[in-house]
């Protein structure tokens, strides 16, 4: 699927989640100017190229559910698979949830206004 700029928004705010942190499709939505679009942020994740964007990969095991949930079906490739990598970068998952409160990430002013500006 060729490149849309909407998906391009959704990864460019991704690849801003520091390591060790994670996001919710809702919270990356609304960063990527398209507030209420939480099921389009977790959509365009499968179009992300094997290559990257701009360069560079994203990290799409570091985008949860709202709850800090692990959207995957427990126990499925996909869940080990993302479970792994944020275990990697030191976030804890218990069962399939993490903490938001612990590992959420909280942006401040200047990454909002510098980095996420189109």
């Amino acid at each position: 699927m060729p490149n849309n700029p909407q998906h391009e928004k959704i990864w460019k705010v991704i690849q801003l989640i520091p390591e060790g942190k994670v996001a919710s499709y809702g919270q990356v939505a609304d960063l990527a100017g398209l507030p209420g679009r939480a099921r389009l942020a977790g959509k365009c994740l499968s179009y992300v190229p094997k290559e990257g964007f701009n360069g560079k990969s994203v990290p799409w095991f570091r985008v949860l559910r709202s709850s800090g949930q692990i959207a995957f079906e427990l126990g499925s490739s996909s869940f080990e698979e993302q479970r792994a990598l944020l275990m990697d970068e030191g976030v804890m998952v218990k069962g399939r949830r993490i903490s938001i409160k612990q590992y959420g990430w909280k942006p401040d002013l200047g990454e909002i206004l510098f980095l996420l500006e189109n």
